[in-house]
């Protein structure tokens, strides 16, 4: 007999331990090299873990909703087994494999009868504490044996337990799913307490972190977004035909960043204990939306992508965000950010820092509005920016000087190509 340990994959080096989301295989059931057999979320993504051998199932030791490390071991694989007719489904963590067939101890053997000739070990302990026999369960192993889901699965009767049986009852709760949802019932008032996902917790510590470390503060601003659209506008046919992406607002905004972070280098930097490092690069943080929840994947050197790059590699990561494909590289690193809240409709907000980064641009939605130019009132689609910055390393002067200059940019198009 073969046995192959299946193990938690190599983390990154912030990553200290992951979830296991859900099993896509039972106990008994049989498995194909390099198929998917349980997804792990990570606090930055979700990875999958394929099979290393093909073969069955004969131990899962951790379930859903159990926190691993990597290089844990949490399933045995059998290369020689053969698979069960009826898989047993994955219940707690841990699970361990049943043993051979082997005579029950006689406070749980089968005085008769069809229901459960023999229970097996581990399911005798269970059935004894829950003041039940092997004949009082209908077993789901071989021949018809009580296995040790099918003692879990087994209700206790009615009578009062035994004193002795209370504190193995008290332990019951810890092994369910850990991720498992609860409702209060509350007539028509209803609530349901579902725990936060990893994801979802470190981004709300990362959130807490960076407000009460960084000197958080926030310079606004106008820029009027008709000649960016005008420009799309006169082009986006052709550029869509040569280069296969449609051209939108997201790559002017990341262009004039890098216009901006390379007038006032201290907005690309960042504070690492009392040095502050002045990145001679430029990764960009892209904030995008997904079922998991905010990812912010970096487009890496984004001063030597072109417009159509940028297009590329954001339709690409949103793409992935989508389907839960991001990697940890995609996420791992950048020097400054930027949200796009104008594609929910926001109309301003104060984006929080991405530490280690020292600062985040906010966009919001571009709208019409009614603003002075030559003394006259005019009509012009108008996007408010927010620029958030840690005052730690970064002054008043440089913040609003860096917004003005990607301001400029924007509302000059022509000074991105010609590098003014």
């Amino acid at each position: 007999m073969a046995q192959i340990e299946v193990k938690v994959p190599q983390l990154s080096e912030s990553v200290a331990e992951a979830t296991l989301l859900s099993w896509h295989k039972r106990m008994g059931e049989s498995v194909t090299r390099d198929e998917n057999m349980i997804d792990i979320e990570t606090d930055k993504v979700v990875l999958e873990l394929p099979a290393p051998e093909s073969g069955v199932i004969v131990q899962i030791i951790a379930a859903d909703g159990a926190t691993v490390v990597a290089g844990q071991v949490i399933a045995i694989i059998d290369t020689d087994a053969t698979a069960m007719a009826s898989p047993l489904p994955v219940t707690a963590a841990p699970v361990q494999a049943e043993a051979p067939p082997t005579p029950a101890p006689a406070a749980a053997a089968a005085t008769g009868g069809t229901k459960g000739d023999v229970a097996m070990p581990a399911a005798a302990k269970i059935l004894s504490e829950k003041g039940l026999s092997a004949t009082d369960v209908a077993g789901s192993g071989k021949d018809g044996r009580v296995t040790k889901g099918d003692a879990l699965a087994a209700s206790a009767p009615a009578k009062a337990a035994t004193p002795a049986a209370k504190p193995a009852a008290a332990a019951k709760p810890a092994l369910q799913q850990v991720n498992a949802p609860t409702t209060a019932k509350l007539g028509d008032r209803p609530e349901e307490r579902v725990p936060m996902s990893r994801l979802r917790a470190r981004i709300a510590e990362r959130l807490v972190e960076s407000q009460s470390t960084n000197a958080i503060l926030t310079t606004f601003n106008e820029v009027n977004m008709k000649p960016v659209m005008d420009l799309r506008n006169k082009y986006k046919d052709k550029f869509e035909k040569e280069h296969g992406v449609k051209l939108g607002f997201m790559s002017f905004f990341v262009k004039a960043a890098v216009a901006a972070l390379k007038k006032y280098p201290i907005i690309n930097a960042s504070v690492d204990g009392t040095d502050i490092v002045y990145h001679g690069y430029f990764d960009i943080g892209i904030a995008v939306g997904s079922p998991r929840g905010l990812v912010v994947p970096i487009l890496r050197d984004a001063d030597q992508m072109s417009i159509a790059d940028i297009e590329k590699k954001i339709g690409e990561f949103g793409q992935k965000a989508k389907e839960g494909k991001l990697t940890l590289d995609d996420l791992t690193g950048g020097t400054f950010s930027i949200s796009n809240g104008g594609t929910f409709g926001s109309m301003l907000s104060t984006p929080i820092i991405n530490p280690p980064q020292s600062a985040i641009l906010g966009v919001h939605a571009t709208k019409d509005r009614a603003v002075v130019e030559n003394g006259e009132i005019v009509i012009r689609p108008m996007n408010y920016l927010a620029m958030s910055y840690d005052h730690r390393i970064i002054d008043g002067r440089e913040a609003v000087l860096g917004l003005v200059a990607m301001k400029e940019a924007l509302e000059d198009p022509a000074r991105l190509l010609l590098d003014l």
